[in-house]
């Protein structure tokens, strides 16, 4: 199995050409993409570390590592799933370690007969993974359309890293970017596998875009606040949400934030004008 991640590693260095990582292509090159020593130079790989990776001499790259290459290749997020995979399958450890308890989610009967009493207000209950486990149907028919209830499960998180409809769908992206990541920090611990399998995923498949806010001071997240969404339907959305903590989860509240996301949600759910009312003092 590491023979297949040098292999695969090895394409992918053969698929790049010089000026596609800004380098001078020159002349006689035997190497029909990038030489090793010009992907370690962009990479800051070492060149030997590198040439063991590819010869399978070495089954056990850090994320850190791995992400390196992945940004200096310019790697696609399918591609940067399958490094991933084929890294850890070279190593033997695809299973999860035990240690650490894991994520809640099941949903308490109380808690689903809250969330059937918000309706009909955009509210999502989530686990300390930023996993969504419940939700109102208002919700859904806001939050479906953009793809963040898809995945098994859904993820908000891993939306926002790794999906194409992320930044089009949040104009303040790295922003909400910021805030996800402070989440996913104040919720577990560093020691956490959980967290610690999530980490190492999301450094690999999305890179230096959410690397660099993993290592970045840490953060109090907001409790609250106003987010803007571009919905595919209604348009753009100004919703003031608030946080509810509820041991081991949250739930997350969406409200209008002025009275043209009140009609425009309105409208979504099918409600007579002015069933969700703006909130101040955004509106």
């Amino acid at each position: 199995m590491s023979a297949e991640l040098g292999t695969f590693l090895r394409s992918l260095r053969e698929a790049v050409t010089p000026s596609q990582v800004g380098l001078p292509t020159g002349q006689r090159r035997r190497t029909p993409g990038l030489r090793r020593a010009e992907l370690a130079t962009i990479s800051g790989v070492s060149v030997d570390y590198l040439t063991r990776l590819e010869q399978g001499r070495d089954r056990h790259p850090s994320s850190q590592v791995l992400a390196a290459l992945a940004d200096a290749l310019h790697l696609s997020v399918g591609e940067r799933v399958q490094l991933r995979n084929l890294a850890k399958t070279a190593s033997g450890a695809d299973i999860l370690c035990p240690g650490g308890l894991p994520p809640e989610r099941e949903v308490r009967p109380t808690m689903r007969a809250l969330l059937d009493r918000l309706e009909p207000t955009p509210a999502v209950l989530l686990n300390r993974l930023g996993e969504t486990l419940a939700h109102t149907s208002a919700y859904e028919r806001l939050a479906g359309p953009l793809g963040l209830l898809d995945g098994r499960p859904p993820s908000r998180v891993r939306f926002l890293f790794t999906d194409d409809r992320a930044k089009a769908a949040y104009p303040d992206w790295d922003r909400i970017a910021d805030e996800q990541v402070a989440a996913l920090l104040a919720e577990s611990s560093r020691n956490d596998p959980h967290l610690a399998h999530l980490v190492d995923e999301l450094t690999i498949v999305a890179g230096a875009s959410f690397a660099e806010r993993l290592h970045a001071m840490p953060v109090a997240p907001h409790r609250t606040g106003v987010e803007r969404l571009i919905h595919p339907e209604v348009g753009e959305l100004r919703l003031a949400y608030e946080t509810l903590d509820a041991e081991g989860q949250r739930v997350v509240v969406h409200l209008p934030a002025d009275e043209a996301t009140s009609a425009a949600l309105d409208r979504l759910n099918g409600r007579r004008p002015g069933a969700l009312r703006a909130v101040g003092p955004y509106a």
